[in-house]
């Protein structure tokens, strides 16, 4: 069963080719191409949806038949077609359905609509075919959640952020410092040489089981017109803490409730070394496994897309080429 998938819910552009063979365990990846628009959008300081969806027609046609020449298959040997049907940018997730469905129906094959959470939140059992029974933390630059996993399509929502997601939140902190964009991967570089401690932040909704960040962004403003002299390093770090304190204990305090073994984290925030490490340590501490999607999941790809899809077809669902995208498309209430 090879399965090609198309990724376009925000600015990265996906195409993944996937195999599974009958009676395999595993499944192979044939190729997976990823073009980023982060040069297109690092002046605006964020996405500007005309602009990527205006990518997005240049980059997937060329990224189709790169990885139909890099797979060494041609379309006609695809067993079915997915996309990603949404959360995200309603213009862009238009086009990667649209190729999708278009080439389930020009090759009569099976078209899946799969959900871009989906796709983070299986991640971490990339290639494997058995999910386990787990409780996950999806944190992105767009969603910041936790999810009750009992099995493939059995999801149930815990807690979610009321405002700003923590991918969000380093994004518009780092922008008030000058920093570059994505602000993420900018802050944990200035962080590895601050002082976590010296910065008093905000952790909030700490008695709550959803997520707020919007607060901790609020409280770097405020602070940013009363400093002098070097802080950048220590206030990045102190801010990266602050997320941190907050995605860790409340990832264990759901742990601990739904009574699992393991814990998985997903999502572009997830490739931070500091919240993998120190949620690592704190599952040991815990009792708990811990699995991490590999960081090339991490950030947005059709790679991810196209093992959730392998493994609900084999699970015998499908989608009906009339479905159409939702930008506001729910993993799980």
């Amino acid at each position: 069963m090879t399965i090609l998938a198309l990724e376009t819910s925000c600015d990265e552009t996906g195409v993944a080719i996937l195999r599974r063979r009958n009676g395999d365990s595993a499944s192979e990846l044939l190729a997976s191409e990823v073009a980023s628009q982060i040069a297109a959008h690092e002046k605006y300081g964020g996405i500007v949806p005309e602009i990527a969806s205006r990518n997005h027609l240049i980059y997937a046609p060329r990224l189709l038949n790169l990885a139909a020449s890099s797979a060494n298959i041609g379309l006609s040997e695809i067993d079915a077609f997915a996309g990603t049907s949404g959360p995200g940018l309603a213009s862009s997730l238009m086009i990667g359905a649209s190729i999708a469905k278009g080439l389930a129906i020009g090759f009569g094959k099976p078209y899946l609509a799969i959900n871009h959470l989906e796709g983070h939140l299986l991640s971490p059992f990339f290639g494997r075919e058995q999910i386990q029974r787990n409780v996950s933390l999806i944190a992105s630059g767009g969603h910041t959640m936790s999810i009750f996993v009992r099995g493939l399509s059995d999801y149930q929502l815990i807690g979610q952020t009321v405002d700003d997601a923590a991918g969000e939140a380093f994004d518009k902190v780092a922008k008030m410092l000058g920093l570059g964009y994505p602000g993420g991967p900018e802050i944990e570089k200035h962080a590895r040489n601050g002082d976590p401690n010296r910065f008093d932040l905000p952790r909030s909704m700490l008695d709550s089981e959803n997520f707020s960040f919007s607060g901790l962004k609020t409280a770097v403003r405020y602070s940013l017109p009363k400093l002098k002299g070097d802080f950048l390093a220590d206030l990045c770090a102190s801010f990266q803490q602050a997320i941190i304190d907050v995605l860790v204990s409340k990832t264990i305090a759901a742990a601990q409730k739904y009574r699992v073994n393991l814990v998985t984290v997903s999502g572009g925030v997830s490739c931070n070394q500091e919240l993998r490490r120190q949620l690592g340590e704190a599952c040991v501490h815990g009792g708990f496994d811990f699995k991490n999607a590999e960081p090339w999941l991490c950030t947005d790809n059709a790679a991810m897309i196209a093992f959730a899809a392998s493994l609900r077809l084999r699970a015998g669902f499908q989608s009906r080429v009339t479905e159409e995208i939702d930008p506001n498309l729910a993993l799980a209430r």
